[in-house]
């Protein structure tokens, strides 16, 4: 049964009475939050195309103060370095092999896509991401690690359709902290297209806020869903989906669904 403290899953952050009393908990961490608030709302006026457009604008005002924190949510190296390795030991552990195509939905600065790049065969890394800016720190990244020779595919996008992509081709698909700032009709969107390029026999790993109370969300930027909704989302597109108990055990605060198709073997745990 995957639960953590029961308390946790069922806080409604959104709610004026949780914000008040972390407030009085956290008094240093209220005028940030009051600048981000007018910070976001600012933005949702300018960007007006929906929530893609708009949270592109936070990427980058994001990544023009930190790239590490725009992908971390914390500005710390070892911490950016420490979440890349944990996404890149779990997929390790659970049989990926460097013969693997690899898309990245979010890969961001590279934190665990560096990795991926250095252990796949040349060529069977891509790497997608609604912001820019934040894949020129790819980028970098990529040169500062000297992985150029593996030929990596980063690629901006507009949308979650995977429409310039070819069928049944990755054998592993990955999204780490993608859907926790992402509104259901995002999610739904890269879940009704996410099949036709997962390989018969592949699988697709994201990471979620989960909650078992009131699904809601916090500034437009975090979304806290509960695992059925996004279980039957999954299966409204023909994929089957299961809960990844062994991720919970792991120091990163957000849990992790497994889509495949089904009957395809890769539900399980391991491969």
């Amino acid at each position: 049964m995957h639960s953590s403290s029961a308390e946790p899953l069922r806080r409604d952050r959104s709610r004026l009475g949780h914000q008040v009393r972390y407030a009085l908990r956290h008094p240093r961490r209220v005028l940030p939050h009051l600048r981000r608030l007018a910070r976001n709302g600012w933005l949702r006026l300018r960007h007006r195309g929906g929530h893609i457009a708009y949270y592109r604008a936070v990427m980058a005002s994001d990544t023009a103060r930190s790239a590490e924190a725009a992908v971390g949510g914390r500005p710390s190296h070892a911490r950016w370095l420490a979440l890349g390795q944990m996404q890149y030991d779990y997929l390790v552990r659970h049989g990926l092999k460097p013969q693997d195509r690899m898309l990245e939905i979010g890969c961001g600065n590279l934190r665990a896509g560096w990795r991926f790049i250095d252990y796949l065969e040349p060529g069977n890394y891509f790497g997608i991401d609604i912001s820019p800016d934040i894949l020129i720190e790819g980028k970098k990244t990529l040169v500062r690690y000297g992985l150029q020779q593996k030929v990596p595919h980063l690629t901006p996008v507009a949308d979650l359709t995977l429409d310039f992509l070819p069928d049944a081709y990755f054998t592993v698909v990955h999204a780490h902290s993608v859907f926790s700032h992402s509104p259901l009709e995002v999610i739904d969107q890269c879940l009704a297209h996410v099949g036709r390029v997962l390989a018969s026999d592949g699988f697709f790993d994201f990471t979620f806020d989960r909650t078992e109370g009131t699904e809601h969300q916090v500034l437009g930027e975090d979304f806290y869903y509960r695992t059925g909704t996004l279980i039957r989302l999954a299966e409204k597109h023909g994929l089957a989906a299961r809960f990844m108990d062994d991720w919970e055990a792991l120091p990163h605060g957000q849990s992790k669904l497994r889509v495949t198709h089904p009957g395809s073997g890769r539900s399980d745990a391991s491969r």
